[in-house]
């Protein structure tokens, strides 16, 4: 039986419609150094006044700590002073926080009382074994007994030193989790983050991977009331692309050591001609 033209015309699939581009495909599509005009339909257009002398493009930045580091202590305890507060600059070695250490103090005086007549007891005896009115084994007895004592001695002087809370760097105390008569477990006490120097977090398109060496220099800007450019060293540049983004990320170090600049301001990047060989 034959089919009417005009009902297999019918019969055939209808084309389907171009589904509309997303704005982000509209991006995508677009080359590194275009923009797009802002009105749809509009072409795409050179944006090199967004390219510096190497070469490389003005990049967005920011200043993050160089550490950040929670605080906790080695042993449990409970709090009998804390010594700094929020925005205290501290040296590394400073006291943060003392625990009390009272049994540890009185087990301290008793071991130091045991070595002391350890080392007198020795002393009599050396005499009475030069003269053979006491065995050998004796003697050795003598001195083992006084090493434990000053073994117990060096115990207790470094559990005592535990009930110190000292700041392993320099740098500013962000925040005190506990106060006076708190108990002390295992978690942190402080929060401190170090500023000198300060990190530059930057992330970089992907085509410019190998554009960026460690030890390059790079020009760092800041809005007010920091107003000025800043020099930073190129310390990491990451080995691994971000696949999702096509991005890998660049950090540097600025020097801060008057803790004029603090963390958490966004900036602007430009890297030196002599830091930055394009990728081509």
């Amino acid at each position: 039986m034959l089919v009417p033209c005009a009902l297999l015309w019918a019969l055939l699939p209808l084309p389907l419609a171009a589904a509309p581009q997303t704005e982000a495909e509209k991006l995508l599509a677009v080359p590194l150094g275009q923009t797009l005009e802002s009105d749809s339909g509009g072409s795409a257009s050179a944006a090199g006044s967004d390219l510096d002398d190497s070469g490389l493009p003005r990049l967005g930045c920011l200043l993050t700590p160089s550490l950040d580091v929670m605080i906790a202590s080695p042993v449990v305890g409970v709090i009998e002073e804390v010594a700094v507060k929020k925005g205290s600059l501290v040296k590394k070695g400073d006291v943060l926080i003392q625990l009390r250490s009272e049994v540890e103090q009185a087990t301290l005086r008793l071991n130091q009382a045991q070595a002391d007549y350890g080392r007198r007891t020795i002393e009599r005896n050396e005499e009475l074994y030069r003269k053979s009115l006491i065995s050998e084994q004796e003697r050795d007895e003598i001195i083992i007994t006084n090493r434990i004592y000053g073994y117990e001695l060096e115990q207790t002087r470094a559990m005592l030193q535990q009930k110190t809370i000292r700041s392993p760097l320099d740098g500013v105390v962000v925040d005190t989790f506990l106060e006076l008569g708190e108990y002390v477990g295992e978690e942190p006490v402080l929060n401190i983050v170090q500023l000198d120097p300060l990190h530059v977090e930057v992330v970089v398109p992907a085509r410019y991977y190998g554009a960026i060496a460690s030890g390059g220099s790079a020009s760092v800007s800041l809005d007010k009331p920091w107003n000025g450019s800043y020099q930073a060293t190129v310390d990491i540049v990451d080995q691994v692309l971000d696949a999702a983004s096509g991005t890998f990320g660049v950090r540097l170090l600025l020097p801060n050591p008057d803790y004029r600049l603090p963390a958490g301001l966004k900036c602007e990047i430009r890297f030196s001609p002599a830091a930055a060989q394009v990728a081509r």
